[in-house]
C-alpha cells in the first residue's frame, strides 16, 4: 500500500468522504501527516477516598451494583441512564452513562467485575461521580504494571470536526499504521539522506510516525516531533535551494558601476552622509550586479531606514553601465511619490536631454494607468529608445505595449502587494533576465525570510538615518474614556498651531460603495461590548472628515485622500499636503507606504483594532520623519480585556518592527509558505512553526544547500525527489518558478 493511495481504499467511501470534505485529507499519506494536536493523560491513580474535584483521575475498583434508570427529558419524551456504583474498599462513587450505549455498558459492568476507570471527577446531588468514563476491565491475573500503563497512557487528541470525532480519526490512523507495518513500510519514501539523519541523531520515518501517533512516553513525542519538523524544514529548504541554484545558472549582463559617472555625480551632491548600514547594503548589491547571473535580493528595512536611497543608487549604477532600471510601486500615490522624491534627490541629474541638465544626466519618467495619451506616448518612446534610464510606475509597466531598450534592473517596492505573475512579467521584458531587488518595510523575522523569501538573498537596513525623531504611541480607549478622544483632537490642534501637520486614518472610504463592515448581522444573544464594537461598520474617511471640520478641528485646513479619487486629484492633495497647504489629511491606508512628509508629526488611527499589527507599524512610520518628535494615537472602542486591546498595547509599547512582526505572525500563523496566502492553499507545514523553530530551519537550509550544490537534479536522492514532488503541487511549483 502506497502513501498516495486514496483513503476510500483503506477506510471505505463514507469515512473517506467526510475526511476529504471537512479535514482536507485525501490519501493515506495525508492521514498519517494529520498529527495529534495534543495528548491527554488519564490522570494519576487515586483511591476513591481521596478524589480531587475537577481533575482527571484513574481508579481501580469493583462494580458493586448497576441499574438502568428512566428520566423525563423535559417535554421531549423519556431518556435512560445507567448508574454504576463502584468501590475500592476506601470509598464508593458513581459512574453514569447516557444514550444508546447504556445497554452495552450494562452487559459489561456486572457486579463483582474489577476494572480501571478514568475520567474527570464531577459532582451531582452532592455526590462525586464520573460521567461517561473510559474503562478497561481487569482479569484475575492483571498485574500492577497493567494498571500503571493504563493510567499513564498518552491519548492522542486530533484536530477533528463535528462530523468526525478525534477517536474515529485515531482508529483510522491505527488502521493505516497497521497496514503499512504489515507491508514492511513499503512505499514510505524517507526524504532525509541517511548521512544527515544519522549525523543529527534523528529517528527513521516509520519510527517517528509510530511515536507521534502511539507514544508510550513524552520522550517518544519529542523524538517524533524533532524528526518530523526536520522533514518539513529540509524538503522546503531543498525546494528553495534548487530555486537559488537555478537562478545562478541563468545568464545576465553584469552591470558594474563606472567611475566618474552618474552615481559618483549623485553621491557628490548628497547633503548628508550615508549610514554604515546603507553603505554595507549598497556594497552587497553592487557585488551582485557585477556578476553574470541575475541578482535576486530582498532588501528589508524599518520604515524610514533609507531603502529608497539604496535602491536609487543601484538604479544609477545600472544606468552608468548602459542599462535601464524600472521601479514597480503598488499604488499610483506611491509611484507618484517615488517619482517626485527621486527627481528631487537627483536634481539636474534627472534632466537628461533637457536644457540645464547635467552632462551625466538621464531621464526619469513616470508611467501609470491614468496618464494622458500624450504623456504616456512620450514615456513609452523614452523607454524604447533608451532616452529614459529610470522609469517609475505601477502595474501599467507590465502591459504588452511597454518595451525597454535594455532593462537591467527591476526594483519592486512593497513586494507583498504584488502577485508573482506581475513581477515575472516585468522581469520578462529584459533581453536577458534583469537583476531583481525586492524591497519591503514590513520587518520579517529571520526564520520567515529563510522560508517565505528563501529563494532571495537578504539584506537588512536596521539603522535609522541621523535626524529621525522618536515616535510616542498611545492607545485611546474611546468607549471607556471619551475624554481621552477629546484630548486627542486637542493634541492635533496643538501640533498644527506649532506649525506641523497631522494624518487621521480610517478603515473605510464611506462613499456608499464600500461594505458595511464585519459581523453586520446581529447576534441572537445579548452582545458583549466587544461584539458591539466589532458589529458597527468601520469608521469612514468622508464621515470623520465632515465631523472634524464641523467639530473639534473646525477652522483647520482638512482634506481627504482615498483610493477611489481621480489620480490627478490624489496627486494634487498629496502635493499640497507635502507643501504645507493642508493641516490635516483624513485618509485610508493609501498613505501606508512610502509617503514622506517630514513636517507631519501626529497621526490618529480610528478603529485601530481593525488593522493588523504590521500595518499599524507601517502607518505610524509616516510621522516623526523630520526633526520634531512624532505622536501616534490608536483609537479603539474595544473593551480593556479584549485580545484587540492587548494587540494595540503591544504596538504602543515598542517601535521595534521585528518584535511586532513576531507578535503579528504568532497571531496569524504562517499561512502557506509556498503559495500566496490569500489563495487559500492549505499550509504545507504541519509540525514546523516558522516563528519557533529557527534553529531547525537554519540548519536545514545549510544541509539543503550542500545537497543541492553536490547533486542539483537529486539523481542520488530518489526519496527526496518523491517528497519534493508531493510538496510542490502545480500551484506551488509555479509560485517558485516565478520567484
Amino acid at each position: 500500500m502506497l502513501l498516495a493511495d486514496p483513503l476510500k481504499n483503506l477506510l471505505g467511501a463514507a469515512t473517506a468522504k467526510v475526511m476529504a470534505e471537512h479535514l482536507d485529507l485525501h490519501t493515506v499519506g495525508d492521514l498519517l501527516h494529520h498529527y495529534p494536536r495534543r495528548y491527554a493523560e488519564r490522570g494519576e491513580l487515586t483511591a476513591l477516598a481521596d478524589l480531587p474535584l475537577d481533575e482527571h483521575v484513574t481508579v481501580v475498583a469493583q462494580v458493586a451494583d448497576a441499574r438502568v434508570m428512566t428520566f423525563n427529558k423535559g417535554g421531549r419524551g423519556k431518556g435512560q441512564r445507567l448508574e454504576v456504583t463502584i468501590t475500592d474498599g476506601s470509598g464508593r462513587m458513581q459512574l453514569v452513562f447516557f444514550g444508546r450505549a447504556v445497554y452495552f455498558h450494562q452487559k459489561e459492568l456486572l457486579p463483582g467485575r474489577r476494572g480501571m476507570f478514568a475520567g474527570k471527577v464531577g459532582v451531582f446531588n452532592r455526590k462525586l461521580q464520573l460521567s461517561h468514563p473510559e474503562y478497561k476491565l481487569l482479569d484475575a491475573d492483571s498485574s500492577d504494571e497493567t494498571v500503571k500503563a493504563f493510567a499513564s497512557e498518552l491519548l492522542p487528541i486530533y484536530p477533528a470536526c463535528k462530523q468526525l470525532e478525534s477517536w474515529t480519526i485515531e482508529q483510522s490512523v491505527s488502521i493505516a499504521l497497521d497496514s503499512l507495518a504489515a507491508t514492511g513500510w513499503a512505499g514510505l519514501a524517507d526524504p532525509l539522506p541517511p548521512a544527515l539523519r544519522e549525523g543529527r541523531g534523528l529517528a527513521d520515518l516509520p519510527e517517528a510516525l509510530q511515536k507521534v501517533h502511539r507514544p508510550r512516553t513524552k520522550a517518544d513525542i519529542e523524538d517524533a516531533r524533532q524528526r518530523l519538523k526536520w522533514d518539513e524544514a529540509f524538503v522546503l529548504q531543498v525546494a528553495l535551494a534548487r530555486r537559488r541554484y537555478a537562478d545562478t545558472q541563468l545568464p545576465a549582463v553584469a552591470r558594474k558601476p563606472i567611475p566618474g559617472g552618474l552615481l559618483d555625480a549623485f553621491d557628490a551632491k548628497l547633503p548628508f552622509t550615508l549610514t554604515d548600514g546603507q553603505q554595507k547594503v549598497s556594497r552587497e548589491i553592487f557585488d551582485d550586479l557585477a556578476t553574470e547571473h541575475p541578482m535576486h535580493r530582498l532588501l528589508q528595512g524599518e520604515v524610514g531606514s533609507g531603502k529608497t536611497m539604496v535602491a536609487l543608487r543601484a538604479m544609477l549604477a545600472v544606468v552608468d553601465a548602459g542599462g535601464q532600471a524600472a521601479m514597480l510601486a503598488p499604488t499610483e500615490v506611491l509611484a507618484q511619490q517615488h517619482h517626485r522624491s527621486v527627481t528631487e534627490m537627483m536634481g539636474e541629474l534627472a534632466e537628461g536631454g533637457m536644457l540645464g541638465g547635467s552632462e551625466h544626466a538621464t531621464k526619469v519618467v513616470l508611467l501609470t494607468g491614468s496618464m494622458g495619451a500624450a504623456g504616456r506616448r512620450q514615456a513609452l518612446l523614452d523607454l524604447v529608445t533608451g532616452e529614459a534610464g529610470i522609469v517609475i510606475g505601477t502595474h501599467a509597466l507590465i502591459e504588452d505595449k511597454v518595451q525597454f531598450h535594455d532593462l537591467g534592473l527591476v526594483v519592486v517596492d512593497e513586494q507583498h502587494r504584488f502577485g508573482v505573475e506581475q513581477r515575472d512579467a516585468l522581469r520578462g521584458k529584459g533581453k536577458q533576465p534583469p537583476h531583481l531587488l525586492v524591497m519591503t518595510a514590513t520587518p520579517i523575522p529571520r526564520t520567515v525570510a529563510m522560508t517565505v523569501f528563501g529563494d532571495l538573498e537578504t539584506s537588512v537596513l536596521d539603522q535609522l538615518p541621523a535626524g529621525r525623531s522618536p515616535i510616542a504611541s498611545h492607545v485611546v480607549p474611546a468607549a471607556d474614556k471619551p475624554h481621552f478622544l477629546t484630548r486627542a483632537w486637542e493634541r492635533v490642534r496643538e501640533e498644527v498651531e506649532n506649525g506641523h501637520q497631522a494624518y487621521v486614518v480610517c478603515p473605510r472610504i464611506g462613499d456608499g460603495e464600500d461594505e458595511n463592515g464585519r459581523n453586520g448581522k446581529g447576534a441572537k444573544k445579548k452582545p458583549s461590548p466587544e461584539d458591539e464594537a466589532e458589529k458597527r461598520p468601520p469608521l469612514a474617511v468622508l464621515e470623520i472628515a465632515e465631523q472634524l471640520t464641523r467639530g473639534p478641528l473646525a477652522g483647520l485646513r482638512v482634506e481627504v485622500l482615498h483610493g477611489r479619487m481621480h489620480p490627478d486629484d490624489k496627486d494634487d492633495v498629496m502635493r499640497r499636503f507635502a507643501a504645507g497647504e493642508v493641516d490635516v489629511l483624513v485618509a485610508t491606508t493609501v498613505i501606508e507606504v512610502g509617503v514622506n512628509v517630514p513636517n507631519a508629526t501626529a497621526m490618529v488611527i480610528m478603529d485601530a483594532d481593525r488593522f493588523g499589527v504590521s500595518q499599524l507599524h507601517q502607518l505610524r512610520g509616516r510621522v516623526g520623519r523630520g526633526s520634531a518628535p512624532g505622536l501616534c494615537l490608536l483609537v479603539t472602542e474595544m473593551p480593556e480585556a479584549s485580545p484587540a486591546r492587548r494587540r494595540l498595547a503591544a504596538v504602543a509599547s515598542t517601535l521595534d518592527g521585528f518584535e511586532l512582526s513576531r507578535i503579528d505572525l504568532e497571531e496569524r500563523r504562517e499561512g502557506d509558505v509556498l503559495g500566496q496566502a490569500q489563495s487559500g492553499v492549505r499550509s504545507s507545514l504541519r509540525m514546523l512553526t516558522v516563528i519557533d523553530d529557527e534553529e531547525v530551519i537554519a540548519a536545514a537550509r545549510e544541509e539543503a544547500t550542500a545537497v543541492v550544490l553536490a547533486d542539483p537534479d537529486l539523481t542520488g536522492h530518489p526519496e527526496l525527489r518523491t517528497a519534493l514532488d508531493a510538496l510542490l503541487d502545480k500551484e506551488r511549483e509555479e509560485f517558485l518558478e516565478k520567484g
